[in-house]
């Protein structure tokens, strides 16, 4: 089997929310799960930012939805949305 890439979407629960804080947290929580790609910061609007989040893991079943578990339980995450996916 192959790898994929997922690149995904997170939001944190307010402006407050630090999102630097948020960033290391995601990293120290994947960092055993998965192999991080690229992890950057967006503006989506009056003062919110999302994290967007490219990551490859193997092409197999239910590791995706274990990541999107692994975020979601992360303090200050609010959402976690999957906005593409690819083989590699």
């Amino acid at each position: 089997m192959g790898e994929v890439l997922a690149s995904l979407r997170i939001l944190p629960e307010d402006s407050e929310t630090d999102i630097t804080k948020l960033s290391s947290d995601i990293r120290k929580s994947l960092d055993s799960i998965c192999s991080i790609n690229r992890l950057t910061q967006e503006e989506i609007g009056f003062g919110l930012e999302a994290v967007i989040l490219e990551v490859i893991v193997p092409d197999e079943e239910g590791k995706l939805s274990a990541i999107e578990e692994t975020l979601s339980k992360i303090a200050g995450v609010s959402q976690v949305d999957t906005q593409n996916v690819s083989l590699i």
